[in-house]
């Protein structure tokens, strides 16, 4: 029976931004093939596989969810009633709604399959910093 390994990445954010992590997976995975899942303990915050080569991608793209979804006191906002954390509470759960909490990513022979500039990113919709934890899950093949 092949048993799968499991363990917890913590990761540290400081605001809206993409946190590149997948140099902790890598050093984490076995010199196995099999199926990696990824998911994120948290209800305002994404994961995302994303280019790792032009630090504008990741700029653009926090730009593009800001102007997607501002912040509560913004005009076009006046219809959210959860601000229990602040203005950035509610529409950090719209961007998580939108983008996926957990990836399936495939391993062969200890390297994940990702392309050429692809990275696994954790993306921070909140405003402040936050301790943020991913579940990974390595399941091997026959």
């Amino acid at each position: 029976m092949i048993r799968p390994m499991q363990t917890e990445l913590t990761i540290e954010t400081s605001g809206p931004e993409l946190v590149d992590f997948s140099a902790r997976i890598a050093e984490w995975l076995p010199r196995q093939s099999g199926l990696l899942t990824a998911f994120v303990r948290h209800t305002s915050c994404s994961l995302l596989i994303q280019e790792n080569a032009d630090p504008d991608v990741q700029r653009d793209l926090l730009g593009w969810l800001m102007r997607l979804v501002p912040p509560a006191d913004a005009a076009t906002m006046r219809f959210i009633s959860h601000r229990a954390e602040g203005v950035d509470d509610m529409p950090a759960h719209i961007k998580a709604a939108h983008l996926p909490v957990s990836l399936q990513i495939p391993v062969e022979d200890g390297r994940m399959r990702l392309g050429t500039w692809q990275g696994v990113y954790l993306v921070e919709h909140r405003e402040r910093p936050h301790t943020r934890r991913v579940a990974l899950h390595f399941a091997a093949d026959r």
